[in-house]
């Protein structure tokens, strides 16, 4: 039997309390505290962080790892390519921040447009419906025959479906509309973002596919830190 017990967490910073408050110690951010259901079991808590593909993680001498160039796949936007080292390469997660309306969105979808050419892209919508992502698509004058879209926003479905589509190629637009079951708080918070990357680069490492996260700034600071960590 799995043994939980409530804490409270910042979801600006993370920073965990035994009890609810107002204020923030760590980041003096107010109002941001919520409570949250921890896993105590550590097995339960190791559960949780893996086999997101129901494959389990197997030990390699280097000696027997291939010391093969891996191909690169060309985005169709030249400067892109040279920020990537030379084009799009397969388990790989690439996190795409900036300002909202800067164009991160059309960027990307430029990019699977080209790509859907050779390779099978998804494309995972959690702001913008299906129909704006068309127009939009259609007003750039972009090819969309090859072009899937998805629009969820709950992180467990996504790889699902994922696993039966078997995309080369993924976008998550955006990662901070993107929530995980095995947490209570909303999304968009610290600990929604973290988990559910998480989960996202585990599926993109174990599978092989390259891996899109659209990512926000909020309140002038990216939450980049809360994704790596």
């Amino acid at each position: 039997m799995l043994k939980t017990k409530t804490i409270y967490a910042c979801n600006h910073c993370d920073a965990q309390y035994s009890k609810w408050q107002g204020q923030c110690n760590e980041c003096q951010k107010w109002n941001t505290i919520v409570e949250e259901i921890a896993i105590a079991n550590p097995k339960s808590q190791l559960a949780r962080h893996s086999g997101f593909t129901g494959k389990l993680s197997v030990i390699t001498p280097m000696s027997d790892i291939a010391l093969t160039a891996q191909s690169r796949v060309s985005t169709g936007l030249p400067e892109f390519d040279l920020v990537l080292g030379g084009g799009l390469i397969s388990d790989s997660a690439v996190l795409i921040g900036g300002d909202p309306g800067v164009g991160k969105s059309t960027i990307l979808l430029q990019i699977l447009s080209h790509i859907a050419k050779t390779h099978r892209p998804l494309y995972v919508t959690g702001e913008e419906s299906l129909q704006q992502l068309a127009m939009r698509a259609n007003r750039l004058g972009l090819p969309s025959d090859n072009l899937s879209l998805l629009a969820e926003t709950h992180v467990e479905k996504i790889i699902a479906v994922a696993e039966s589509f078997q995309p080369k190629v993924m976008v998550i637009d955006s990662i901070q509309t993107i929530y995980t079951e095995l947490l209570p708080s909303a999304p968009g918070g610290v600990s929604q973002v973290r988990e559910s990357a998480a989960k996202l680069i585990a599926y993109a490492k174990q599978t092989g596919i390259a891996l899109f996260i659209e990512l926000f700034i909020s309140e002038g600071k990216l939450l980049s830190e809360s994704v790596g960590k």
